[in-house]
């Protein structure tokens, strides 16, 4: 059935309430409002209750590109700052350690439980991929400030660049060993979808600083600042780049050109609605059946997954130097798994057919598992930490 506008405008409306209805309970809960908005899609979606229309799910990747583009550019915001650059080290090779120990973890436990080498190769590849949405939404939902939380910004600005590019080459690596023909331009689109973004972000940064300089305090600067966006992320999309990893770039250059953080404060404003709408359609695309089928390849890629990143974090951290709470948490942090594993994924079954028709029902699977579960072990992790809720009194001012 195809929707008409009172029934497009009534969903959005409850869809936006529900996200209330987090925003209030979660502190009362102490869940993230994230993993409410996951789960309440997920009751409400085809496989629980069925309370949505099919139409539905059509929306998702609207919302999707919407969100992580406005996710994206915020995060460059965070990038950008102090405590990140005085962490650069530190970022670095934990996002290099994180990565690589996922994909290694995930290759050998796949293998021992049973899987084709090139299913193996493909979900190593997917392994690292993580979930900036959700951890920025946690981030700031409770305020967290301190060396855990910098370098928790840091680390998911920058880590699906690597993860673009390890996919890249274990995809080719997959293609030559399922006795098909290395396809090498996938390797070059992996690079460019890196390198083109980084390109695109800076071209359009550099009349964003040019029109921000000149938007006056009260004049709309949300219409420049979500025009900029909305325009990044669709021409990355045009030009086949990462845009996510495009806007993020764009924001780390207007925070470090602008003389004021207003247009940062301006997206800030209008982001929840987004975010809202876009956990809830995540969640809806939950299938009950995908997770029963996972089995044991499915577990042992959770599981090697969880334990890659988590000792990938502290090994990397420990030759960086991190500060202990740093290098004991922040694998923890980085759980949560969304919208890049899944376009990995849907790359994989038009790449490998035979291994994509096992990929794809897998990483769903595992990803709303990562999504709802990610978040709360994040925000214990903060919470520990003694970082949860340290920036309120510093948000409130600059509100005021």
């Amino acid at each position: 059935m195809e929707a008409n506008e009172g029934q497009f405008v009534l969903l959005l409306g409850i869809m936006l309430l529900a996200g209330y209805v987090a925003h209030v309970a979660g502190p009362r809960l102490s869940i993230p409002r994230v993993t409410l908005l996951l789960v309440a899609g997920a009751l409400a979606g085809p496989t629980a209750l069925d309370l949505v229309p099919d139409w539905t799910t059509r929306w998702f990747p609207f919302a999707a590109h919407l969100a992580l583009a406005m996710v994206g550019f915020l995060l460059g915001d965070s990038f950008a700052g102090h405590g990140i650059r005085e962490k650069g080290p530190v970022v670095l090779w934990i996002t290099v350690g994180e990565t690589l120990f996922a994909a290694v973890f995930v290759f050998f436990a796949l293998l021992l439980a049973g899987a084709s080498l090139p299913l193996a190769l493909v979900l190593a590849g997917i392994a690292p991929a993580s979930a900036p949405a959700a951890i920025l939404e946690t981030v700031r939902e409770g305020r967290s400030k301190g060396p855990l939380t910098d370098t928790l910004l840091g680390v998911v600005a920058i880590d699906d660049a690597w993860g673009v590019v390890l996919f890249s080459l274990l995809l080719v690596a997959a293609q030559t060993v399922s006795g098909g023909e290395a396809d090498l331009a996938s390797l070059g689109e992996g690079l460019w979808e890196v390198l083109g973004a980084g390109l695109l972000g800076a071209a359009l940064a550099l009349p964003m600083i040019w029109i921000t300089k000149r938007v006056r305090e009260g004049e709309p600067t949300l219409i420049e600042a979500a025009g900029f966006v909305f325009l990044c992320s669709g021409v990355a999309s045009l030009i086949h780049v990462s845009y996510l990893l495009s806007a993020m770039v764009m924001g780390a250059l207007v925070a470090r050109g602008s003389p004021h953080k207003r247009p940062f404060h301006a997206l800030e404003k209008i982001r929840e609605p987004f975010m809202a709408v876009f956990f809830i359609l995540a969640g809806i695309e939950f299938e009950l059946d995908a997770l029963v089928a996972l089995g044991v390849v499915g577990a042992a890629y959770a599981v090697a997954r969880a334990l890659g990143l988590i000792s990938g974090g502290w090994v990397s951290g420990r030759l960086a130097g991190a500060s202990r709470e740093v290098k004991r948490r922040i694998g923890f942090c980085i759980l949560p798994q969304a919208g890049v594993a899944l376009g990995f994924a849907l790359l994989v079954q038009e790449k490998l057919p035979e291994v994509g028709e096992k990929v794809l029902p897998l990483v769903i699977a595992t990803t709303i598992l990562f999504e709802i579960a990610g978040p709360v072990v994040a925000r214990w992790e903060l919470e520990r930490a003694g970082e949860w809720g340290q920036g309120q009194g510093e948000e409130e001012g600059e509100g005021g």
